[in-house]
């Protein structure tokens, strides 16, 4: 199922604590970034990549890219203050097609299993987000105190990619615009429309790399990778 993938690239490093944006850091002596890129590349499914970035990291970014061969790389937009700002100006930009994919740059181990599946279920039925089975015990709680504890049975973690028919998500993110509405991701805007969204299951692995302690399970993540390679 062929797709095309936006990556917000415009944040920060405030909760990493770096005094840069996030996805320039290093795993390995590798941008972040460029190791999300790689799955795309690798992807033959994958039509084009458009990337929302910084104005002035725009440069950087572009000479990251053509270092590491990332040849499906087929514009940038200029992110904007919020992620949903970021997507709405690559959709200004990218051609129609058929599957829209947004994920999070800062998320390098998505599984390429996970997101065929996730562009097969947007192409048949719409909007198509991966999340993860809550594991821990969930309760409420007001002023220090827990009010409920929440049957974990129905809640999921979600995660990126969040796949959707180009047309679906170019007319929800236009309701959400001329409604001054703010969402957390892009399904969000979806529901709004009142259309469902089917959740797939995703793995443990598809972190965000959002703060220091992240940074270290991605590199174990890369360790136990390069081992079963090797093996």
């Amino acid at each position: 199922m062929k797709y095309t993938v936006v990556l917000p690239a415009a944040g920060s490093g405030k909760r990493m604590k770096a005094d840069k944006n996030k996805l320039l850091l290093e795993l390995f002596d590798k941008p972040i970034f460029i190791y999300t890129l790689e799955v795309f590349q690798r992807d033959p499914n994958c039509e084009g990549i458009w990337l929302a970035v910084k104005e002035e990291e725009r440069s950087l970014m572009e000479d990251f890219v053509k270092e590491y061969g990332i040849t499906k790389v087929a514009g940038f937009a200029v992110g904007g203050a919020e992620r949903q700002d970021s997507v709405r100006a690559c959709l200004k930009m990218i051609p129609a097609c058929d599957v829209l994919l947004v994920h999070d740059a800062a998320r390098p181990f998505i599984d390429a299993e996970v997101i065929l599946h996730l562009a097969k279920e947007a192409a048949a039925s719409g909007a198509a987000i991966a999340g993860v089975r809550v594991k821990d015990t969930i309760k409420k709680a007001e002023s220090g105190f827990i009010t409920e504890t929440v049957e974990r049975g129905k809640l999921w973690i979600i995660q990126t990619p969040q796949a959707f028919r180009y047309s679906l998500i170019k007319e929800a993110a236009a309701a959400a615009y001329e409604a001054g509405f703010l969402g957390t991701d892009e399904a969000m805007l979806v529901e709004r429309l009142g259309h469902p969204v089917k959740i797939v299951e995703s793995n443990y692995e598809n972190v965000k790399m959002t703060t220091p302690d992240d940074l270290i399970y991605g590199k174990a993540i890369l360790e136990s990778r390069r081992q079963e390679e090797q093996q």
